[in-house]
């Protein structure tokens, strides 16, 4: 395994004091899934007080106490940083994840401190002056299988979230959950065990399975299985809500919204919080669909789902977070998904694009559109090619509205230059030139003046 310089240094220090340096962790699994390593943590074994620990990685760099606690000293070297802990046990003693009783012990075995941990490919270590690894509780069997395997029934239920990164977990690495684990996760679902978790952490897992899996719907449908989805009803309420064989040959809205999902992950830009936004934005298109989804002899159809949709996507995101601002954000990408097909197949005037772009930002929406029309069986879907989403963006680049509205040819200072007082009558004035702006009738600044004084005059 490779490893900085400055671990394998700080590892010849630490064996002059007769103890061994392990690197654990993500970074032990990421090796043997062939992916970047990231982040480097460190067990140190065989000192007796973790102020000893301290002293030798500060001859090499800074050191941050913050975790001195529980064991964990956070150490920079340049700018660079990492994890060197001491082995320790934890044990439950109160709700939350702060309700741990910590013991740390450098004279712990590695299984023993493994032990703490929730699953076997987490459970690895590498030893650095032996260069090898440490396999306690049969890691590489499940590697190999796919499986993501418990390490323990005891210590595993101390932490509900758990249940959680094993549907990250396996939506990141394509992981099958061990039949043991299924049954335990879902019997802490049943149990309520996940109803102390706050919201904030359960909303990391949540970005990690949209941000690091390449197919998130393993994750969603493994929730399904569990039963989480019965915290969240928003997301519950669409499963088996069936949609026309028409335009959805895949089956219902859940199994539509899953495909969607996964066709998201190929749209993403490499911004994290705006393919956060897409993310979230395409889980939630269709939730309206739950409750304005017809059924007749003659068809299904779900008119005005769109506009439904936004209370429960509401309520669904607040269930995860208070980011106001990400919220509203994802709202006017929900209430207009439809435009760009509606807009293609009516061949919308210019002047309907500039007024959809004052209430969404169109690429955005192209975006969560494309992977609403990709995400189903149609012929024309299989084909890959979103011709009105394309449209669309072309129209929007003419039009200088791609991702921003236009800019009012005139403000509030522009009336005041033309001699009027400023007044309720202002926004009125304002709103009605911005209005004949969009129409098309005036594109300059000169024109906008001469339509005021027009409308000055009408109005006296």
């Amino acid at each position: 395994m490779k490893l900085p310089k400055i671990i394998e240094t700080i590892s010849k220090e630490l064996l002059k004091k007769n103890a061994k340096a392990i690197v654990v962790g993500g970074s032990v699994r990421d090796h043997f899934l062939e992916l970047p390593i990231k982040d480097y943590d460190v067990e140190v074994y065989g000192l007796e007080k973790i102020e000893e620990l301290e002293t030798i990685l500060a001859q090499y760099g800074s050191v941050n106490l913050v975790g001195k606690s529980f064991g964990v000293l956070k150490f920079v070297y340049e700018g660079e940083e990492y994890d060197f802990s001491f082995p320790r046990k934890e044990r439950k003693v109160a709700q939350g994840h702060r309700g741990f009783d910590i013991t740390c012990n450098g004279e712990l075995s590695f299984k023993e401190a493994s032990l703490r941990r929730d699953f076997t490919v987490n459970a690895m270590g590498y030893d650095i002056e032996e260069k090898a690894f440490i396999d306690p509780y049969g890691a590489k069997d499940d590697i190999e299988t796919k499986t993501l395997r418990h390490i323990n029934d005891e210590t595993f239920i101390e932490d509900p979230l758990r249940v959680y990164r094993a549907v990250q977990f396996c939506a990141r690495f394509n992981y099958v959950l061990a039949d043991d684990t299924f049954r335990l996760c879902k019997n802490m679902v049943e149990q309520g065990m996940l109803e102390e978790l706050a919201k904030e952490r359960v909303y990391i897992e949540f970005k990690k399975l949209f941000l690091k899996s390449p197919k998130p719907s393993i994750g969603f449908e493994l929730m399904r299985k569990l039963g989480i989805l019965k915290y969240y009803p928003e997301l519950e309420a669409i499963v088996d809500v069936p949609q026309s064989p028409i335009w959805h040959p895949e089956g219902d809205v859940w199994v539509h919204t899953l495909m969607c999902v996964d066709k998201m992950v190929d749209l993403k830009s490499g911004d994290e919080k705006h393919d956060l936004k897409m993310m979230f934005s395409i889980l939630c298109h269709d939730l309206g669909k739950a409750t304005h989804t017809q059924i007749t002899p003659e068809k299904i159809s779900a008119i005005g789902h769109e506009l439904a949709g936004l209370e429960p996507t509401k309520k669904f995101l607040y269930r995860l977070t208070d980011e106001h601002d990400f919220i509203n954000s994802i709202l006017p990408l929900v209430e207009y998904h439809l435009a760009p097909s509606i807009y293609y197949r009516g061949k919308a005037k210019n002047s309907t694009i500039r007024r959809l772009s004052t209430k969404v930002n169109i690429e955005e929406l192209v975006t969560v559109a494309r992977a609403d029309f990709l995400g189903r069986t149609t012929e024309e879907s299989l084909s890959g090619v979103y011709k009105a989403g394309d449209w669309l963006l072309k129209k929007a680049e003419e039009l200088d509205v791609y991702n921003v509205p236009p800019v009012a040819l005139i403000q509030g200072r522009d009336l005041i230059a033309l001699g009027l007082k400023p007044s309720a009558e202002f926004k009125k004035i304002l709103n009605r030139v911005y209005e004949v702006q969009l129409e098309g009738r005036i594109s300059t600044v000169e024109e906008a003046v001469e339509y005021v004084k027009v409308l000055i005059q009408k109005l006296d």
